[in-house]
């Protein structure tokens, strides 16, 4: 294993500490814990939490600030935070209007940031949330039970979070935040897998001329392998597979390209290419396309397709100010 390092045990403090000083303007650390939180709190609305493990960087710290998320929760690489770090964030941000929870279904997410919303409410603090599922590769898998919470989560935290900027009720929040999840699905493949720290050696091993399809974001196996196809090719099996999944016809739709950490923009841009292609000859109209690293495997080659069908709400929504350190509208 060769990774840019000081101590196995030090990775997520340190990587945390780095983020905090590179943006001190957006962003601060609490002292419980790898918990981040907006550098200026802001009353007078609901405040947004989100949370899982390292290793998905710029998710999720890098999603806090203005227009999206008000704390972050990092644990271990690929390890959710324990309920007590989550309930120190949702204390720091709480406001009169409550606190509101984006929760990837994992199920030592989902289970710890519940217990922390029981702890917090028994504090007198609303906490609502919303449990994402959006991946389409597979129904259960070693980490859940039900779809996977993946890379669609980003259109929550924005969306979400716009909609609590404008002062919406918390009740509201949850509404929107719900209907981004209904109508959100992602698919991934990866050529390479990735290495956790702790454990030293990739999660599986793939030949040089296959790919893992249906990939996760904890380095785990996909649903299956094949030999690698070209990048058309490939954009058309994940497609498939969403399409096939909600009923996308005559809709207008936010695209997510997303890296998992080791591939290139260039690699990405070509799969969107495609994607902007197949949708056009299906008369389904992208509205707006976003490429890049979002939630990454720390280095894994590989990425995922999400697509959002976008109804006028959520389209304001996803226009609205946001400006955090990884993503600004």
């Amino acid at each position: 294993m060769k990774k840019i390092m000081n101590n196995v045990d030090a990775v997520e403090n340190e990587m945390v500490l780095g983020m905090v000083k590179a943006y001190p303007q957006y962003i601060k650390k609490l002292d419980c814990g790898n918990v981040v939180v907006r550098a200026r709190k802001k009353e007078g609305k609901v405040a947004l939490i989100s949370g899982g493990g390292s290793g998905h960087e710029p998710a999720h710290s890098g999603f806090v600030g203005e227009g999206m998320l008000d704390a972050a929760v990092a644990g271990p690489v690929f390890t959710s935070p324990t309920p007590d770090q989550i309930y120190e964030g949702i204390k720091a941000i709480a406001t009169d209007k409550g606190v509101f929870m984006v929760v990837k279904n994992y199920t030592g997410d989902v289970m710890n940031f519940e217990m922390a919303a029981e702890m917090a409410e028994m504090d007198g603090i609303p906490v609502k949330y919303v449990v994402t599922n959006d991946d389409v590769a597979v129904q259960d898998s070693l980490y859940t039970v039900g779809r996977r919470g993946v890379a669609g989560t980003i259109f929550v935290h924005k969306i979400a979070g716009a909609k609590a900027e404008e002062g919406a009720e918390l009740e509201a929040v949850q509404a929107v935040a719900q209907k981004v999840v209904d109508n959100v699905r992602t698919m991934g493949m990866a050529i390479k897998p990735c290495t956790v720290p702790a454990a030293g050696k990739p999660g599986f091993e793939l030949s040089d001329d296959e790919m893992e399809v249906g990939i996760g974001i904890h380095g785990e196996p996909g649903t299956h392998r094949e030999p690698l196809k070209k990048a058309d090719e490939i954009v058309d099996m994940l497609l498939e597979k969403i399409l096939a999944d909600i009923d996308y016809a005559d809709s207008e739709v936010a695209v997510l390209i997303n890296g998992a950490g080791g591939t290139p923009l260039m690699e990405l841009f070509i799969v969107n290419n495609h994607v902007s292609d197949v949708l056009a000859a299906k008369g389904i109209k992208v509205y707006k396309t976003f490429v890049g690293n979002y939630m990454t495997s720390i280095e894994m080659d590989g990425l995922s397709i999400s697509l959002l069908r976008l109804d006028d709400e959520m389209k304001k929504l996803l226009d609205a100010k946001a400006d955090t350190p990884a993503f600004k509208a």
